[in-house]
């Protein structure tokens, strides 16, 4: 870990535990006529998904973005953690899309519950995501209804990436250019995992509309770099740690910005030869292996973290513009960094 990304480290692991109490002081605890049960088939499992869950980044930043502004963090907690659900939510359902099999270390909640728990398991963190909204009594009624706003944009958006990320792959389109790659990603990554938390937390907060514009274009931008960053790290990082997932972006035959540019850049032959690497679904190491060699050959993986680094640049400009608290300020730099460096 890098000195630049040292001081968001720290901030996640001091910040993490109020998550993780709340999270568990607000689960969903049946009572009364079918307490058992419920808890069996619906409480219970959601529960265990939710309490199971990574660095609680989302959250996080949640807490961030109102610090930023001049706020206190706890003012934002019911809206990170509003976000840290519907995280879940997402979570269960694409594992049911994408026909996955473990999550974090466990079979998936599909495998393990059965399709149907999966499903009302998942729509259930969608109520809970609303719920932690608009009970938190401690903000005014009119902030409630705008992180409500906030909130559904974030969802509608997220739901657009997937439409888009899903469609190519059912249709088998291959016809797609970086730009494609850069829309869905914006989508589906980049405003529910930087931009929408820290706006949330700075509308908790009474943030300027300077400050909240300041913070979402730096939480796109940010975001972005993140994701494009977990596309590398998939392709060249550290094989034992990531087990089975180790360049499982080949095998799945994702739309990345890397698969994207390298088609564009390389002549007929070897443009086809990737893509039916991409379509074929290949497991086997010699085609994994060949796969990277075309798209390293080209200069892809190397233009990826080219335009990684330039996002995390433009995302610190972005904060230039605006009046931030000073400790904040230095923890949203690091963050930047932080989501590059891990594929450095």
């Amino acid at each position: 870990m890098s000195e630049a990304s040292a001081t968001f480290v720290a901030y996640l692991s001091k910040r993490r535990p109020l998550v993780e109490r709340w999270i568990e002081e607000h689960a969903w605890v049946p009572s009364g006529s079918g307490a058992d049960d419920l808890t069996r088939y619906l409480y219970g499992p959601l529960s265990r998904f939710n309490a199971g869950a990574g660095k609680r980044v989302r959250p996080v930043l949640t807490l961030l973005g109102c610090e930023a502004v001049g706020g206190n963090p706890e003012q934002a907690l019911a809206a990170g953690c509003a976000v840290e659900l519907f995280q879940s939510a997402a979570l269960i359902h694409d594992d049911i899309a994408d026909a996955s099999t473990t999550r974090r270390g466990e079979p998936c909640m599909h495998l393990a519950e059965g399709l149907g728990i999966a499903v009302n398991a998942g729509d259930g963190a969608l109520v809970q995501a609303s719920e932690a909204l608009l009970a938190e009594e401690s903000l005014a009624p009119e902030v409630r209804l705008a992180l409500m706003h906030e909130m559904l944009e974030m969802q509608r958006r997220t739901l657009e990436g997937q439409a888009l990320d899903l469609g190519w792959t059912r249709d088998g389109r291959w016809d797609l250019t970086p730009e494609d790659y850069f829309l869905m990603a914006s989508s589906k990554t980049a405003y529910y995992s930087a931009s929408a938390p820290l706006v949330l937390g700075a509308t908790c907060a009474g943030a300027s509309e300077e400050q909240i514009g300041a913070l979402r274009s730096f939480g796109m931008d940010a975001g972005l770099a993140f994701q494009i960053a977990d596309d590398l790290l998939n392709l060249v990082g550290d094989a034992e740690a990531q087990g089975k997932d180790f360049r499982s972006d080949i095998t799945e035959g994702k739309r990345t910005l890397i698969a994207t540019w390298a088609l564009a850049q390389l002549d007929a032959p070897a443009a086809d030869e990737l893509r039916s690497l991409l379509a074929g679904h290949v497991t086997d190491a010699a085609s994994l292996d060949r796969a990277i060699e075309l798209m390293e050959g080209c200069g892809s993986l190397e233009h990826a973290r080219q335009v990684a680094n330039e996002l995390v640049d433009n995302a610190v400009a972005r904060l230039d513009s605006v009046e931030l608290d000073g400790e904040a300020h230095e923890a949203l730099v690091s963050m930047a960094h932080f989501f590059v460096e891990r594929a450095s």
